[in-house]
Protein backbone atom coordinates (compact mmCIF):
# COMPACT_ATOMS: atom_id res chain seq x y z
CA UNK A 1 0.00 0.00 0.00
CA UNK A 2 1.50 3.46 -1.01
CA UNK A 3 0.88 5.97 0.83
CA UNK A 4 3.26 9.05 -1.52
CA UNK A 5 1.64 10.28 -4.99
CA UNK A 6 3.01 9.09 -7.74
CA UNK A 7 4.69 10.90 -10.12
CA UNK A 8 1.92 9.75 -12.66
CA UNK A 9 -0.70 11.38 -10.27
CA UNK A 10 1.53 14.41 -9.49
CA UNK A 11 1.55 14.85 -13.50
CA UNK A 12 -2.52 14.44 -13.68
CA UNK A 13 -2.85 17.10 -10.89
CA UNK A 14 -0.85 19.47 -12.51
CA UNK A 15 -2.34 19.39 -15.77
CA UNK A 16 -5.80 19.73 -14.29
CA UNK A 17 -4.99 22.62 -11.95
CA UNK A 18 -3.50 24.31 -15.58
CA UNK A 19 -6.85 23.97 -17.40
CA UNK A 20 -8.96 24.59 -14.54
CA UNK A 21 -7.44 27.98 -14.07
CA UNK A 22 -7.72 28.66 -17.55
CA UNK A 23 -11.35 27.50 -18.25
CA UNK A 24 -12.69 27.97 -14.50
CA UNK A 25 -12.17 31.25 -13.75
CA UNK A 26 -14.50 32.47 -10.37
CA UNK A 27 -15.84 34.79 -12.63
CA UNK A 28 -17.74 31.81 -14.35
CA UNK A 29 -18.78 30.90 -10.99
CA UNK A 30 -20.13 34.27 -10.73
CA UNK A 31 -22.18 34.09 -13.55
CA UNK A 32 -23.81 30.63 -12.70
CA UNK A 33 -25.04 32.01 -9.39
CA UNK A 34 -25.86 35.22 -10.85
CA UNK A 35 -27.20 34.71 -14.41
CA UNK A 36 -28.38 31.12 -13.35
CA UNK A 37 -25.52 30.87 -16.55
CA UNK A 38 -25.16 26.46 -17.11
CA UNK A 39 -21.21 25.43 -17.72
CA UNK A 40 -21.85 23.92 -20.91
CA UNK A 41 -18.61 25.09 -22.22
CA UNK A 42 -16.59 23.47 -19.19
CA UNK A 43 -18.65 20.20 -19.03
CA UNK A 44 -17.44 20.17 -23.32
CA UNK A 45 -13.66 20.58 -21.99
CA UNK A 46 -13.53 17.92 -19.38
CA UNK A 47 -15.56 15.53 -21.93
CA UNK A 48 -12.60 16.33 -24.61
CA UNK A 49 -10.34 15.89 -22.05
CA UNK A 50 -11.38 12.42 -20.85
CA UNK A 51 -12.45 13.21 -17.41
CA UNK A 52 -15.93 11.59 -17.28
CA UNK A 53 -13.96 8.85 -18.32
CA UNK A 54 -10.80 8.37 -15.68
CA UNK A 55 -12.77 5.26 -13.44
CA UNK A 56 -14.68 3.95 -16.14
CA UNK A 57 -13.64 0.02 -16.61
CA UNK A 58 -12.08 -0.19 -19.81
CA UNK A 59 -14.52 -2.70 -21.08
CA UNK A 60 -16.87 -0.11 -20.88
CA UNK A 61 -14.82 2.05 -22.92
CA UNK A 62 -12.63 4.83 -19.88
CA UNK A 63 -9.55 4.65 -18.55
CA UNK A 64 -9.50 2.51 -15.69
CA UNK A 65 -8.01 4.65 -13.03
CA UNK A 66 -8.76 4.15 -9.23
CA UNK A 67 -10.08 6.22 -6.68
CA UNK A 68 -6.87 8.47 -5.64
CA UNK A 69 -6.88 9.84 -9.26
CA UNK A 70 -10.57 10.42 -9.42
CA UNK A 71 -9.80 12.03 -5.71
CA UNK A 72 -7.09 14.26 -7.43
CA UNK A 73 -9.23 15.80 -9.85
CA UNK A 74 -11.78 16.40 -7.61
CA UNK A 75 -9.69 18.15 -4.69
CA UNK A 76 -8.98 20.53 -7.68
CA UNK A 77 -12.72 21.27 -8.55
CA UNK A 78 -13.51 21.78 -5.61
CA UNK A 79 -10.64 24.33 -5.54
CA UNK A 80 -12.00 26.85 -8.20
CA UNK A 81 -15.67 25.73 -6.82
CA UNK A 82 -16.31 24.24 -10.52
CA UNK A 83 -19.96 23.87 -11.53
CA UNK A 84 -21.56 21.25 -13.63
CA UNK A 85 -22.67 17.80 -13.29
CA UNK A 86 -19.19 16.16 -13.11
CA UNK A 87 -18.92 15.23 -9.47
CA UNK A 88 -22.98 13.72 -8.91
CA UNK A 89 -22.03 12.07 -12.43
CA UNK A 90 -18.45 9.95 -11.90
CA UNK A 91 -18.79 9.80 -8.30
CA UNK A 92 -21.85 9.20 -7.31
CA UNK A 93 -24.67 7.66 -10.12
CA UNK A 94 -21.27 5.68 -12.05
CA UNK A 95 -20.18 3.56 -8.83
CA UNK A 96 -23.72 2.82 -7.90
CA UNK A 97 -24.08 1.10 -11.77
CA UNK A 98 -20.38 -0.29 -11.22
CA UNK A 99 -20.97 -1.98 -8.56
CA UNK A 100 -24.68 -3.16 -9.16
CA UNK A 101 -24.91 -3.33 -12.68
CA UNK A 102 -25.16 -6.06 -15.18
CA UNK A 103 -22.30 -6.44 -17.85
CA UNK A 104 -24.77 -4.87 -20.52
CA UNK A 105 -26.23 -1.97 -17.80
CA UNK A 106 -22.37 -1.35 -17.45
CA UNK A 107 -21.58 -0.97 -21.53
CA UNK A 108 -24.76 1.12 -21.72
CA UNK A 109 -24.47 3.57 -18.99
CA UNK A 110 -21.01 3.66 -17.82
CA UNK A 111 -20.70 3.74 -21.72
CA UNK A 112 -22.24 6.92 -22.28
CA UNK A 113 -20.48 8.71 -19.83
CA UNK A 114 -17.44 7.71 -20.71
CA UNK A 115 -17.96 9.02 -23.98
CA UNK A 116 -19.56 12.26 -22.33
CA UNK A 117 -23.26 11.44 -24.14
CA UNK A 118 -24.84 10.83 -20.68
CA UNK A 119 -24.99 12.47 -17.17
CA UNK A 120 -26.51 10.97 -13.87
CA UNK A 121 -26.83 11.75 -9.73
CA UNK A 122 -27.90 9.42 -6.82
CA UNK A 123 -31.02 9.75 -5.15
CA UNK A 124 -30.61 7.90 -1.52
CA UNK A 125 -31.73 10.54 0.82
CA UNK A 126 -35.11 10.79 2.05
CA UNK A 127 -36.81 13.34 4.60
CA UNK A 128 -35.54 11.83 7.93
CA UNK A 129 -31.71 12.76 6.40
CA UNK A 130 -30.10 9.03 7.13
CA UNK A 131 -27.43 7.43 4.53
CA UNK A 132 -28.08 4.79 6.00
CA UNK A 133 -29.14 2.33 2.64
CA UNK A 134 -31.40 0.41 5.41
CA UNK A 135 -33.42 3.18 5.91
CA UNK A 136 -34.76 4.15 2.70
CA UNK A 137 -38.54 4.07 2.40
CA UNK A 138 -39.35 5.32 -1.43
CA UNK A 139 -40.82 1.77 -2.84
CA UNK A 140 -40.24 -0.61 -5.43
CA UNK A 141 -43.69 -2.33 -6.25
CA UNK A 142 -43.03 -5.56 -8.49
CA UNK A 143 -44.77 -5.21 -12.02
CA UNK A 144 -44.25 -7.74 -14.20
CA UNK A 145 -40.62 -7.73 -15.16
CA UNK A 146 -40.21 -4.05 -14.03
CA UNK A 147 -40.91 -2.09 -10.73
CA UNK A 148 -43.17 0.94 -10.01
CA UNK A 149 -41.58 3.51 -7.87
CA UNK A 150 -43.24 5.50 -5.11
CA UNK A 151 -41.47 8.10 -2.60
CA UNK A 152 -39.57 11.24 -2.39
CA UNK A 153 -35.71 11.81 -2.76
CA UNK A 154 -34.24 14.96 -1.14
CA UNK A 155 -31.35 17.30 -1.91
CA UNK A 156 -30.65 14.94 -5.33
CA UNK A 157 -27.35 16.98 -6.73
CA UNK A 158 -27.64 18.57 -10.02
CA UNK A 159 -30.35 16.55 -10.74
CA UNK A 160 -32.26 18.87 -13.03
CA UNK A 161 -28.72 18.14 -15.49
CA UNK A 162 -28.98 14.72 -15.14
CA UNK A 163 -29.72 12.33 -17.57
CA UNK A 164 -30.55 9.31 -15.25
CA UNK A 165 -30.93 9.25 -11.58
CA UNK A 166 -30.04 5.84 -9.77
CA UNK A 167 -33.08 5.66 -6.97
CA UNK A 168 -31.95 3.51 -3.87
CA UNK A 169 -35.92 2.28 -3.10
CA UNK A 170 -37.26 -1.50 -1.50
CA UNK A 171 -39.46 -3.50 -2.47
CA UNK A 172 -42.62 -2.92 0.18
CA UNK A 173 -43.18 -5.07 3.61
CA UNK A 174 -39.53 -5.49 3.57
CA UNK A 175 -37.20 -4.13 5.95
CA UNK A 176 -33.41 -2.62 6.46
CA UNK A 177 -31.19 -4.06 3.68
CA UNK A 178 -34.19 -6.81 2.55
CA UNK A 179 -35.49 -5.79 -0.42
CA UNK A 180 -33.57 -2.47 -0.99
CA UNK A 181 -32.43 -2.07 -4.92
CA UNK A 182 -31.44 0.58 -7.46
CA UNK A 183 -33.11 1.28 -10.02
CA UNK A 184 -31.52 4.04 -13.39
CA UNK A 185 -34.88 6.29 -13.82
CA UNK A 186 -34.61 8.73 -16.52
CA UNK A 187 -34.69 12.46 -15.44
CA UNK A 188 -38.00 12.91 -17.71
CA UNK A 189 -39.92 10.34 -15.88
CA UNK A 190 -39.84 11.64 -12.45
CA UNK A 191 -41.08 15.52 -11.05
CA UNK A 192 -38.23 17.58 -10.35
CA UNK A 193 -39.02 20.48 -7.48
CA UNK A 194 -35.87 22.54 -7.73
CA UNK A 195 -34.63 23.76 -3.76
CA UNK A 196 -33.58 26.94 -2.74
CA UNK A 197 -29.87 25.60 -1.96
CA UNK A 198 -27.41 27.73 0.04
CA UNK A 199 -24.90 27.23 -3.10
CA UNK A 200 -26.49 28.13 -6.02
CA UNK A 201 -23.62 26.86 -7.76
CA UNK A 202 -24.47 23.32 -7.33
CA UNK A 203 -28.09 23.00 -8.23
CA UNK A 204 -30.15 20.55 -5.53
CA UNK A 205 -33.36 19.14 -5.80
CA UNK A 206 -36.64 16.80 -4.78
CA UNK A 207 -37.14 14.21 -6.86
CA UNK A 208 -40.75 12.67 -7.05
CA UNK A 209 -41.86 9.17 -7.85
CA UNK A 210 -45.27 9.26 -8.70
CA UNK A 211 -45.64 5.33 -9.97
CA UNK A 212 -43.29 6.06 -12.61
CA UNK A 213 -42.17 2.12 -13.71
CA UNK A 214 -38.64 1.44 -14.68
CA UNK A 215 -38.44 -2.18 -16.80
CA UNK A 216 -35.86 -5.04 -15.81
CA UNK A 217 -33.33 -3.39 -18.09
CA UNK A 218 -33.43 -0.51 -15.39
CA UNK A 219 -32.92 -2.38 -12.66
CA UNK A 220 -29.16 -2.72 -11.23
CA UNK A 221 -29.00 -6.24 -9.75
CA UNK A 222 -31.94 -7.90 -7.38
CA UNK A 223 -33.23 -6.37 -4.42
CA UNK A 224 -32.21 -7.49 -1.43
CA UNK A 225 -29.03 -7.69 1.09
CA UNK A 226 -26.63 -8.03 -2.32
CA UNK A 227 -27.52 -4.61 -3.50
CA UNK A 228 -27.88 -2.74 -0.70
CA UNK A 229 -23.90 -3.84 0.21
CA UNK A 230 -23.27 -2.89 -2.96
CA UNK A 231 -25.55 0.64 -3.27
CA UNK A 232 -23.15 0.82 0.57
CA UNK A 233 -20.07 0.66 -1.24
CA UNK A 234 -21.50 3.11 -3.69
CA UNK A 235 -22.13 5.72 -0.87
CA UNK A 236 -18.91 5.34 0.92
CA UNK A 237 -17.24 6.99 -2.56
CA UNK A 238 -19.65 9.33 -3.02
CA UNK A 239 -18.90 10.87 0.70
CA UNK A 240 -15.28 9.97 0.18
CA UNK A 241 -15.53 12.40 -2.99
CA UNK A 242 -17.44 15.03 -1.42
CA UNK A 243 -14.69 15.45 1.26
CA UNK A 244 -12.04 15.35 -0.90
CA UNK A 245 -14.01 18.39 -2.75
CA UNK A 246 -14.41 20.08 0.65
CA UNK A 247 -10.68 19.70 1.12
CA UNK A 248 -10.08 21.78 -2.49
CA UNK A 249 -12.89 24.23 -1.77
CA UNK A 250 -11.26 24.60 2.02
CA UNK A 251 -7.71 24.95 0.71
CA UNK A 252 -8.70 28.09 -1.44
CA UNK A 253 -10.22 30.09 1.73
CA UNK A 254 -7.79 29.45 3.44
CA UNK A 255 -5.25 30.46 0.83
CA UNK A 256 -7.36 33.67 -0.07
CA UNK A 257 -7.41 34.41 3.96
CA UNK A 258 -3.49 34.45 4.26
CA UNK A 259 -3.28 36.13 1.24
CA UNK A 260 -5.18 39.11 3.35
CA UNK A 261 -3.87 38.69 6.18
CA UNK A 262 -0.76 39.58 4.67
CA UNK A 263 -1.58 42.55 3.10
CA UNK A 264 -4.30 44.21 5.11
CA UNK A 265 -3.03 46.54 7.60
CA UNK A 266 -4.23 47.75 11.35
CA UNK A 267 -1.77 49.70 13.34
CA UNK A 268 0.37 50.11 11.23
CA UNK A 269 1.30 46.10 10.48
CA UNK A 270 -0.34 43.31 8.87
CA UNK A 271 -2.41 41.73 10.53
CA UNK A 272 -1.15 38.72 10.01
CA UNK A 273 1.60 39.51 12.08
CA UNK A 274 -0.48 39.83 15.04
CA UNK A 275 -0.48 36.57 17.30
CA UNK A 276 -3.92 35.67 18.36
CA UNK A 277 -4.13 35.01 14.21
CA UNK A 278 -1.09 33.45 14.04
CA UNK A 279 -3.31 31.18 16.34
CA UNK A 280 -6.21 31.17 14.10
CA UNK A 281 -3.88 30.22 10.89
CA UNK A 282 -2.48 27.36 13.19
CA UNK A 283 -5.81 25.60 13.94
CA UNK A 284 -6.80 26.14 10.76
CA UNK A 285 -4.07 24.38 9.42
CA UNK A 286 -3.98 21.42 11.16
CA UNK A 287 -7.88 20.91 10.59
CA UNK A 288 -7.00 21.24 6.95
CA UNK A 289 -4.54 18.78 6.70
CA UNK A 290 -6.31 16.21 8.93
CA UNK A 291 -9.08 16.49 6.20
CA UNK A 292 -6.99 15.99 3.53
CA UNK A 293 -4.94 13.03 5.05
CA UNK A 294 -8.27 11.62 6.07
CA UNK A 295 -9.76 11.69 2.50
CA UNK A 296 -6.98 10.61 0.80
CA UNK A 297 -6.66 7.74 2.74
CA UNK A 298 -10.27 6.89 2.35
CA UNK A 299 -10.00 6.94 -1.32
CA UNK A 300 -7.06 4.58 -0.58
CA UNK A 301 -9.09 2.08 1.11
CA UNK A 302 -11.67 2.44 -1.84
CA UNK A 303 -9.52 1.83 -4.53
CA UNK A 304 -7.23 -0.91 -2.42
CA UNK A 305 -10.87 -2.52 -1.63
CA UNK A 306 -9.92 -2.51 1.63
CA UNK A 307 -12.12 -3.43 4.78
CA UNK A 308 -11.70 -0.67 6.73
CA UNK A 309 -13.33 1.53 3.21
CA UNK A 310 -16.42 2.30 4.88
CA UNK A 311 -14.86 3.28 8.80
CA UNK A 312 -12.48 5.59 6.72
CA UNK A 313 -15.08 7.38 4.13
CA UNK A 314 -17.21 8.17 7.26
CA UNK A 315 -14.01 9.51 8.89
CA UNK A 316 -13.11 11.76 6.06
CA UNK A 317 -16.35 12.89 5.38
CA UNK A 318 -16.48 14.33 9.31
CA UNK A 319 -13.63 15.54 9.38
CA UNK A 320 -14.04 17.54 5.95
CA UNK A 321 -17.18 18.81 7.58
CA UNK A 322 -15.39 19.76 10.51
CA UNK A 323 -12.98 21.41 8.04
CA UNK A 324 -15.33 23.36 6.66
CA UNK A 325 -17.16 24.83 9.90
CA UNK A 326 -13.89 26.00 11.01
CA UNK A 327 -12.32 27.84 7.84
CA UNK A 328 -15.50 29.11 7.05
CA UNK A 329 -15.69 31.00 10.10
CA UNK A 330 -12.12 32.18 10.13
CA UNK A 331 -12.22 33.25 6.60
CA UNK A 332 -15.11 35.12 7.42
CA UNK A 333 -14.18 36.96 10.62
CA UNK A 334 -10.33 37.16 9.66
CA UNK A 335 -11.51 39.31 6.81
CA UNK A 336 -13.63 41.46 8.40
CA UNK A 337 -16.48 43.46 6.98
CA UNK A 338 -15.41 42.82 3.47
CA UNK A 339 -15.52 39.65 4.03
CA UNK A 340 -19.50 40.06 4.39
CA UNK A 341 -19.75 41.40 1.45
CA UNK A 342 -22.05 39.63 -1.80
CA UNK A 343 -18.86 41.68 -4.17
CA UNK A 344 -15.92 39.38 -2.53
CA UNK A 345 -15.82 35.93 -3.82
CA UNK A 346 -15.45 34.54 0.20
CA UNK A 347 -18.86 33.83 0.20
CA UNK A 348 -18.76 31.50 -2.62
CA UNK A 349 -16.47 29.37 -1.09
CA UNK A 350 -17.90 29.37 2.24
CA UNK A 351 -21.82 28.32 0.49
CA UNK A 352 -19.97 25.77 -1.41
CA UNK A 353 -18.55 23.66 1.56
CA UNK A 354 -21.67 24.43 4.15
CA UNK A 355 -23.53 22.94 1.60
CA UNK A 356 -21.42 20.05 0.77
CA UNK A 357 -20.45 19.65 4.51
CA UNK A 358 -24.31 18.58 4.63
CA UNK A 359 -24.72 16.13 1.62
CA UNK A 360 -24.57 12.18 2.44
CA UNK A 361 -24.05 13.14 5.77
CA UNK A 362 -22.99 15.70 8.25
CA UNK A 363 -19.72 15.24 10.51
CA UNK A 364 -21.79 14.40 13.37
CA UNK A 365 -23.95 11.98 11.25
CA UNK A 366 -20.78 10.15 10.29
CA UNK A 367 -19.11 10.50 13.64
CA UNK A 368 -21.37 8.16 15.10
CA UNK A 369 -21.69 5.77 11.95
CA UNK A 370 -17.72 5.60 13.01
CA UNK A 371 -19.08 4.91 16.42
CA UNK A 372 -20.83 1.71 15.57
CA UNK A 373 -18.39 0.48 13.02
CA UNK A 374 -15.73 0.67 16.07
CA UNK A 375 -18.14 -0.90 18.19
CA UNK A 376 -18.81 1.84 20.55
Amino acid sequence: MHLEFTAEQDELRDGVRNVLARECPIGLVREVVEKGTTPDALWSQMVELGWPALTIPEHAGGLGMGAVELAVVVEELGRVLAPGPFVPTVTQFAPVVAEAGSPEQQERFLGGIAAGDLTGTLALVEESGSVDVGHVATTATPDGDGFVLDGTKETVVEAPAADEIAVVARVPGTGGDDGVGAFVVPRAAARLHPIDALDPSRPLARVALDGGRVGRDRVLGDPGPATAAVVGRAVEAAATALAVETVGATQTIFDITLAYAKQREQFGAPIGSFQAIKHKFADMLVALERARATSYFAALMIAEDDERRALAASMAKAAAGDCAALLAKEGIQIHGGIGYTWEHDMHLYVRRVKSSSLLFGNAAQHRARVADLIGL
